[in-house]
């Protein structure tokens, strides 16, 4: 197998937060088949728990999570173990968020759906280490509707107050969020 192939070091550690059960048993899964000793927690609350009590090596945490922001998890794990590498992933990749994330304490920032070798490949990377340009890069319709995303949410999802931000009739953007994500 040479997804084996990765240099781990001593402590195999990895803390996995996501409240998508069934994303988290298969990153799960495939981190303990590349070799990493995976507990895994599906809140804020079980993640801070385990952050706490065992702060792992490693770490992948979904931003937004039912109970809160997955950054308190972030927050934790750098006060417990400062050497601790964390991807934050999620699945509204936003410039800002990605800013706060990094600024806070994470290696790295993946939007998903990120596969395990993607994840693996920002753990373990070097420090200052860029990681190589994507290999299909977003559509111009993609990088638009991500901002009207960030922006929606930055509005507290308040539909007229994002029209009105982004200088665009509300009924078009009630059009555009009900669509789904262009690739």
């Amino acid at each position: 197998m040479a997804d084996t192939a990765f240099d781990i070091g001593q402590d195999k550690s990895l803390l996995l937060v996501d409240d998508d059960e069934a994303f988290l048993r298969r990153l799960a899964k495939a981190m303990e088949k590349r070799g990493f000793e995976v507990e895994t927690a599906g809140s804020v609350v079980g993640g801070r728990a385990i952050a706490s009590a065992r702060p792992p090596a490693f770490a992948v945490v979904d931003l937004r999570l039912e109970d809160g922001n997955g950054l308190d998890v972030v927050e934790v794990l750098r006060e417990r173990r400062p050497d601790c590498r964390v991807v934050v992933l999620t699945g509204y990749g936003a410039i800002a968020t990605a800013v706060a994330a990094v600024k806070i304490g994470a290696t790295d920032y993946l939007s998903k759906p990120a596969d395990a070798t993607d994840i693996v490949n920002a753990l373990l990377s070097g420090e200052g280490e860029l990681p190589p340009p994507p290999e299909n890069p977003m559509s111009a319709d993609r990088v638009r509707w991500e901002h009207i995303q960030r922006v929606y949410e930055l509005c507290d999802r308040n539909v007229s107050e994002t029209a009105r931000r982004l200088n665009m009739h509300r009924r078009t953007l009630q059009r555009i969020l009900a669509k789904r994500s262009p690739r």
